[in-house]
């Protein structure tokens, strides 16, 4: 861990280097006047909206949307199977049908779906207002770093993971809010303006609107992921006879909670970071060609009991689509069925950190305890 002492309160880092403009958003973040002890900055941080992506912030009675996201409650379902082998046309077979039959990017069902979340939504403008687009897009994967892998164990079982979150519906419950956020620091000027990080007093009545609309978008984003995860594994059961889940993990890493921390009680904002509590099962995946994580959290405070999502960016996606031809991004995944590039080369494997390193940094806040390697990828 290293500290910068370039702000009002400190920052600490668990990587070996922070890009400029992911330092400067750090800096913006400890100068606020409600930051709580110091920001902390995972193996995996870059550059975001307002705040780095691999951030922590803990505040003293405020709560930012865009220290949250635009996707709220993005993240990861990956479960152990009781299948310990499995041939190269059975996840050819999977890949493909996954990629057919599961709406993908922009697409959503053509029919409504259920969930028993929708019978008891939050008196929200903006949630009631988008409810009802809101059942088409439950159970599908979207488009960027979201995807749905087979992966082989170390732990000699085969996995599947689907990563993904609230999709447009928590995009707009996202945007909405943070334009509320705007609205009002304008009159009471509680954050500097300019640097996207308009935040809302929790005990008002609009910070509670905006926690309670996170935290259902949060179980949305859930019950998408068990959604997807669900028509992911009936498809792999129909080829393999896999008869059962042995075991379940499911984390996100895009929201706010309320928690306590060196004795105070703080509103821990998590962009792009899981949290990682003594005992804890996490996820930390890699890139599209290269293996990803189980981890187990040490609770380490100075984290505020956080580790990394991921490998984390070394390139923007403007960056990567200018420089990585398709030829070098299926070299980078040979021996790996994967279906999804569409024109879009932003998630090959070069345009992420190394795995290790990232697992390297952050030993004090996570142990890994399971190690899979990526056999079939569809990237959304």
């Amino acid at each position: 861990m290293k500290v910068f002492n370039i702000g009002e309160i400190p920052i600490k880092s668990w990587t070996n280097e922070v890009e400029d403009e992911a330092l400067q958003q750090a800096v913006n973040l400890s100068n606020l006047s409600f930051a709580y002890s110091h920001i902390a900055l995972m193996a995996d941080v870059h550059v975001g909206f307002g705040m780095p992506i691999g951030g922590v912030l803990a505040s003293k009675g405020v709560i930012i949307p865009n220290a949250v996201g635009v996707d709220i409650g993005c993240g990861i379902i990956a479960v152990k199977t009781d299948i310990k082998r499995i041939d190269i046309d059975q996840i050819k077979n999977i890949v493909d049908k996954a990629h057919r039959t599961i709406p993908l990017g922009h697409k959503h069902h053509k029919k409504p779906r259920e969930w028993k979340g929708f019978d008891s939504p939050p008196n929200s403008k903006i949630v009631l207002k988008e409810l009802n687009a809101a059942r088409y897009q439950l159970g599908t994967l979207g488009g960027g770093n979201h995807f749905m892998s087979i992966e082989q164990g170390n732990d000699e079982h085969i996995w599947l993971m689907v990563h993904s979150g609230s999709r447009n519906f928590g995009y707009k419950i996202a945007n909405y809010y943070n334009k509320i956020a705007n609205k009002i620091n304008k009159e009471i000027n509680l954050t500097p303006p300019k640097q996207d990080l308009a935040g809302l007093y929790i005990d008002s009545k609009e910070g509670q609107e905006y926690l309670i609309a996170m935290n259902y978008a949060l179980e949305f984003a859930i019950e998408n992921r068990n959604q997807l995860l669900e028509q992911f594994y009936a498809i792999f059961k129909e080829e393999t006879n896999s008869q059962k889940i042995l075991q379940r993990i499911g984390i996100h890493h895009n929201y706010a909670a309320i928690e306590n921390h060196f004795g105070e009680e703080v509103v821990v904002h998590r962009k792009g970071a899981i949290r990682a509590e003594l005992g804890e099962l996490g996820i930390i995946p890699g890139s599209m060609g290269t293996p990803s994580y189980i981890v187990e959290g040490l609770g380490n405070e100075e984290s505020f009991k956080t580790s990394s999502h991921g490998a984390g960016r070394v390139m923007s996606r403007k960056m990567a689509n200018k420089t990585i031809t398709k030829e070098m991004a299926n070299k980078a995944m040979e021996g790996i069925v994967h279906k999804g590039w569409r024109g879009d080369l932003s998630e090959a494997p070069m345009a992420y950190k190394d795995i290790e390193e990232v697992i390297e940094n952050q030993k004090d806040l996570v142990k890994p305890v399971v190690k899979l390697f990526p056999l079939g990828v569809i990237k959304g």
